[in-house]
């Protein structure tokens, strides 16, 4: 105890009292952990948005730490340490914009350090990792928003309150996902990367993972690694579509899962499946399936989302929805949504102190029932939720 005061209470008092009190016109100042290819699309989100600027920007890698200072457009500081980043008490709040098995911890991190964070999806690496986030936001109160941009959108909230919140959508029993063909997941090494650039630090890239030499498959085309990703196809696209499902349908932990795939095609170091199929089966007698492909990439990408209602079926997704009705009649459709949304969810959170669109609980369970599908996958056999996991 401290004076009286829990050191849990203590530490959650001291972060917050290491952060500045925003008002409602007040600029939220920024700093991102990552500035790849993801994390300069969130530096454009966070611009689009508006209402903050960029005070520091964090990579493993010179080169990539000045192409977001560029992209950001404005004098700000370069830092190759994130914790560095963190001690900083100009800055209010933070994007994680890492490989996937730096998000829990680092957000965990920022809490603590009295920093707001959008973290980008998935939420973990591990299973047992949200715990870790989950209890740093109880017990900091800071606010955490989880990238997964569909719970801002306005066709998605639209589609939600007009064919689920009516109960138009009737009973569902099966929701079918797939996301095929996604270029990104055959991202091919830059000429003359053979050798590890001078100004990277692949220990810092590496982190709590094993030592292992310079890879610049694993860094360029990271999903094609179980370490550097949630399973690849899996933990990139599946958690975007699942984490709708929970949404709509007020859900959080399966029952069990089973999958079927592997490396069919690309059989070029990789780990992760380049074919997957998952089903996921939930305690509201519910399925929900996942399919993913490289191997047809010939065709244009298709991902969807489609909920089998006793009252409709529902397909949607970032371009828009349509509703065929279970009885007949014409077709209700809408168009997509601008994605800068999310980002101002949170920095309007960050402001009013509410809870943002996509929060680390929300956050957990749908990464976690990635994982669910990946163990089963891996072992060979249906996986069991454990109780473990629950947060």
């Amino acid at each position: 105890m401290i004076s009286g005061v829990s050191r849990r209470g203590f530490l959650a008092a001291s972060a917050a009292s290491a952060s500045r009190v925003l008002g409602a016109n007040d600029r939220v100042r920024l700093g991102i952990i990552g500035a790849g290819g993801r994390g300069q699309h969130l530096i454009r989100m966070a611009k689009a948005a508006g209402g903050n600027e960029f005070a520091a920007v964090c990579d493993a890698w010179d080169a990539r730490r000045a192409q977001g200072a560029e992209l950001i457009g404005a004098p700000v500081t370069q830092i190759a340490d994130y914790r560095q980043l963190l001690d900083r008490k100009d800055i209010d709040a933070v994007i994680v914009a890492t490989l996937d098995h730096h998000h829990a911890h680092m957000t965990a991190e920022a809490c603590r350090a009295g920093k707001d964070v959008f973290v980008e999806k998935p939420m973990t690496s591990l299973p047992m990792q949200g715990h870790e986030v989950v209890k740093a936001v109880r017990e900091t109160r800071r606010v955490v928003q989880v990238g997964v941009q569909q719970r801002s959108l306005a066709n998605f909230i639209e589609a939600k309150q007009r064919f689920f919140d009516t109960g138009l959508i009737g009973q569902v029993n099966m929701v079918r996902t797939l996301w095929n063909a996604n270029s990104g997941y055959l991202t091919p090494v830059p000429p003359g990367m053979e050798r590890k650039p001078e100004g990277l630090d692949w220990d810092a890239v590496l982190g709590w993972l094993p030592k292992i030499p310079w890879d610049s498959k694993r860094y360029f085309n990271r999903f094609a690694y179980w370490d550097f990703s949630t399973g690849g196809q899996t933990g990139g696209l599946f958690v975007h579509m699942v984490d709708v499902v929970h949404w709509y349908l007020g859900l959080k932990a399966p029952l069990s899962a089973a999958a079927i795939g592997g490396i069919y095609r690309y059989n070029d170091g990789r780990d992760t499946a380049d074919n997957i199929n998952f089903i996921l089966d939930y305690p509201q007698k519910l399925n929900v399936t996942f399919e993913a492909t490289i191997t047809d990439m010939i065709a244009k990408e298709s991902a969807d989302i489609v909920f089998m209602g006793s009252g409709g079926r529902l397909n949607i997704f970032r371009a828009g929805y349509r509703f065929l009705p279970a009885g007949g009649g014409e077709p209700v459709t809408a168009g997509g949504s601008p994605e800068p949304a999310h980002m101002a969810n949170w920095l309007d959170c960050i402001r009013s102190r509410k809870q943002p669109n996509a929060n680390v609980v929300d956050g957990h369970y749908a990464a976690m029932a990635c994982h669910i599908g990946n163990l089963a996958y891996r072992q060979g056999q249906r996986a069991q939720w454990k109780k473990e996991w629950d947060v």
